[in-house]
């Protein structure tokens, strides 16, 4: 990452414009082209730099249920019960970890109920236990690099 990539990570974590050309604007406020944002974002995620770029929904605040899972998967399983996982719109992302626990990731849904349909219809699919482990307090962690 050079300087640049630092400032459109560092700007960007707190909002980004809602307008019609949103690339557009935030070029503008960090002094870019356009394109130049595009092409910078685009290779930071191909990188592996940055996993994803767009919003972040409170779905708690939106009427719907949110909840952090983690599953114990067989290692020789894991891309399969990955792409079990994976295959339901309502998760949102989903993370290997060096723990008994190894599988970890996020189901967002429209309604709270949904929720534990989710999670047993994962638990249909791969026959493995799915952890629910619900938000008891939000924190806030913002990440910033140093230019």
């Amino acid at each position: 990452m050079d300087d640049i990539d630092r400032r459109i990570i560092n700007t960007f974590q707190g909002g980004f414009p809602i307008v019609e050309r949103p690339f557009a604007a935030a070029a503008r406020i960090l002094g870019l082209d356009e394109a130049d944002l595009i092409a910078r974002v685009k290779a930071l995620s191909e990188a592996g730099t940055i996993s994803r770029f767009g919003p972040m929904w409170h779905a708690e605040k939106m009427g719907g249920g949110l909840t952090l899972t983690a599953m114990k998967v067989p290692e020789d399983r894991f891309d399969e019960v990955a792409a079990i996982v994976n295959s339901f719109p309502e998760v949102a992302h989903n993370y290997a970890r060096e723990h008994a626990l190894n599988m970890w990731f996020v189901v967002a849904t429209e309604r709270p109920g949904r929720i534990r349909e989710v999670l047993d219809e994962i638990e249909a699919r791969t026959g493995l236990a799915v952890h629910d482990m619900p938000k008891i307090e939000e924190f806030f962690v913002g990440l910033r690099f140093e230019a």
